[in-house]
C-alpha cells in the first residue's frame, strides 16, 4: 500500500528552542526535496496531509507554527481560508511581478491574523520593499552571501519591524556570525535535516469527491440535504475519518465529543467543507490499490451491519444508529490507514461509549461489534453466546441483516463504478 508523506524541518530560536517547523512537500520517504512542477498542487498536498492525514497537532505540537510555501496562486485562492491563522506562517518568495490585487489580498489576510514570511531573500529591491510592510519574518539565504553582503543586508532589513531567520545554516561558524548580526531564528542542516513523516494511503476516489462536492455546492446556505451528504460520506470510511480529523484540527473550541459523521459535517461550515473537498481533488489518487479497496468495502459493510443491529435494538434512537455505524467503520481503519486504533480514538475525540467499544469491545456497541466480528469469522459458538447476551436478536435475523448490509455496500460499489 502506498503512503502519504510530509517533510518538516525545525526552526529554532537563539537559545536553540524549537519555535516552528517548515512543512515541506514530499513524494516519498526521503529527506531530499521533491521535484515540484505545480506549486499550488504541492502546497495543497502539504495542507491536506498536515490537517487531514496526520492531524495538525501531531505535526506541530500544541504551540508551534508551521511555515507553508504559499505561491501567488494559493494566496489568491479560497483554499487559504482552510488554514487557521493561529497555526501557519505563509511563506512567499519574491514574485516575478507584483499586482495591486496580490498586495491587497496580502493586506486582507494580514488583517485576518495571518502571518507572512519572505523566503530566500538575498537582496532588497523594489518588489521586496512592497512586501516588507506585510511580513513578520524574513528568511535570509546565508549561503548565497559573503560576510560583507550579509552584514549590509541585515542593516537594510533592520529598517523594518521584522524577525530575521538565518536559512541554510550548515556550520557553527555560520551560526555564530548570524547570532552576532542579530538573527533571531535559525534553520539548516547544522541543526537538523528535514524529517519525513509518513502514513499509509487510503485515498478517496475522485468520483466520490465530485459527487460530494456537487451535493455540498447546491444553492443552500444550510444543511437541508444533510442526510444525503452524510450518506455519501458513509460510502467513504477513509474520507469520513479525514473529515473528523480536519474538524478536530480546526478547533480547540469543539463544544462536544464527535459522535457521528453528521455531527462532524455540521461542525464544519458548508463553505469550509466545499473548499476542503476542492482541495482533496488536487491531491487524491486515481485508484486505490486492491488491498485498500477490499478493506474499504469490508469497513462499509461492517458499519452498515452495526447500524442495522442498532436499529433493531433502539428503533427510534437515530443517534445510537449513527454511533453504531461510526464504530463499525472506525474498527477497521487501523488496518486501512496503518494507524494504531488507540491513536485513532485519542485524536478523534469520540464519545466514551464508542471508545470502549473500539478499544475493549465493551458496552452495547462493543458487544455488537464482537458479534459482527464473530459473524465475519463464522464462529457459531461465539455468535450464539453474544446473541443470548444481547437478547434482542436471533441467528436468522442476524443473517438477514448481514444480507441487507452486503447488498447496500454492493450497491455503493456499483454506483462508484458506473458514475
Amino acid at each position: 500500500m502506498g503512503g502519504f508523506f510530509l517533510g518538516r524541518q525545525p526552526i529554532l530560536d537563539r537559545n536553540h528552542n524549537l519555535v516552528a517547523f517548515e512543512l515541506l512537500y514530499r513524494q516519498e520517504e526521503s529527506e531530499e526535496a521533491a521535484y515540484v512542477t505545480d506549486d499550488l498542487s504541492a502546497s495543497a498536498n502539504v495542507i491536506v496531509n498536515a490537517y487531514g492525514k496526520f492531524g495538525i497537532h501531531n505535526v506541530l505540537g500544541q504551540q508551534h507554527r508551521g511555515f507553508i510555501n504559499a505561491d501567488p496562486g494559493l494566496i489568491m485562492s479560497d483554499i487559504i481560508s482552510l488554514l487557521p491563522s493561529k497555526h501557519v506562517v505563509l511563506e512567499v518568495k519574491e514574485p516575478t511581478s507584483i499586482t495591486p490585487e496580490f498586495l491587497q489580498r496580502c493586506k486582507e489576510l494580514k488583517q485576518k491574523g495571518y502571518q507572512f514570511a519572505l523566503d530566500n531573500v538575498v537582496a532588497i529591491n523594489r518588489k521586496i520593499e512592497q512586501l516588507l510592510p506585510m511580513v513578520s519574518v524574513v528568511k535570509v539565504d546565508i549561503l548565497a552571501l559573503n560576510e560583507e553582503q550579509l552584514t549590509k543586508l541585515v542593516a537594510e532589513l533592520n529598517r523594518w519591524p521584522v524577525l530575521l531567520l538565518a536559512l541554510k545554516v550548515e556550520s557553527q561558524e555560520q551560526e555564530t556570525l548570524c547570532r552576532q548580526l542579530g538573527f533571531q531564528m535559525f534553520q539548516g542542516y547544522y541543526f537538523a535535516k528535514p524529517e519525513v513523516m509518513s502514513v499509509k494511503r487510503a485515498v478517496p476516489g475522485k468520483l466520490a469527491l465530485l459527487r460530494l462536492l456537487s451535493l455540498v455546492m447546491r444553492n443552500s446556505s444550510n444543511y437541508d440535504d444533510i442526510d444525503e451528504i452524510e450518506q455519501e460520506f458513509k460510502y467513504q470510511p477513509g474520507l469520513s475519518y479525514n473529515l473528523m480529523r480536519m474538524v478536530s484540527s480546526f478547533g480547540d473550541g469543539i463544544p462536544q465529543k464527535i459522535n457521528s459523521i453528521k455531527q462532524a459535517i455540521l461542525l464544519m461550515e458548508r463553505k469550509q467543507l466545499q473548499k476542503w473537498l476542492q482541495l482533496l481533488l488536487y491531491t487524491s489518487g486515481h485508484n486505490e490499490d486492491s488491498l485498500s479497496a477490499t478493506l474499504t468495502q469490508a469497513a462499509v459493510t461492517r458499519g452498515k451491519l452495526m447500524e442495522l443491529i442498532a436499529t433493531i435494538e433502539r428503533p427510534h434512537d437515530k443517534n445510537h444508529h449513527e454511533r453504531a455505524f461510526m464504530v463499525g467503520i472506525l474498527s477497521l481503519l487501523d488496518e486501512l490507514l496503518g494507524i494504531d486504533i488507540h491513536q485513532i480514538v485519542d485524536k478523534l475525540g469520540i464519545s466514551d461509549e464508542m471508545s470502549q467499544a473500539l478499544l475493549a469491545r465493551q458496552g452495547r456497541l462493543g458487544k455488537a461489534l464482537k458479534l459482527v466480528e464473530a459473524n465475519e469469522k463464522s464462529d457459531i459458538a461465539s455468535i450464539q453466546a453474544i446473541l443470548a447476551e444481547l437478547g434482542f436478536l436471533n441467528l436468522d435475523e442476524l443473517t438477514d441483516l448481514e444480507a441487507q448490509a452486503i447488498e447496500w455496500a454492493s450497491r455503493m460499489k456499483t454506483a462508484e463504478t458506473i458514475n
